[in-house]
């Protein structure tokens, strides 16, 4: 499964990861830059350390899980 992970800085500089599963592929950069500028614009999160600040990175995470039958 993939994931979309947006990562931002609150007030205290910790860092505050947003995921969301599924992203449309091929990711635009600019559609994901301009969300993360509204989301910090708008304050849209109030983490435990205050708001966010500032955007830092995403980043598209791939898992892949192996069942491994016991006998």
């Amino acid at each position: 499964m993939k994931r979309l992970e947006l990562i931002f800085e609150n007030e205290m500089g910790k860092n505050v990861t947003l995921s969301l599963d599924n992203p449309v592929e091929p990711v635009d950069p600019i559609a994901i830059s301009a969300a993360m500028d509204a989301i910090v614009t708008e304050n849209a999160f109030i983490t435990n350390g205050g708001e966010i600040v500032t955007k830092k990175a995403a980043r598209v995470v791939d898992r892949t899980v192996e069942e491994i039958e016991l006998s």
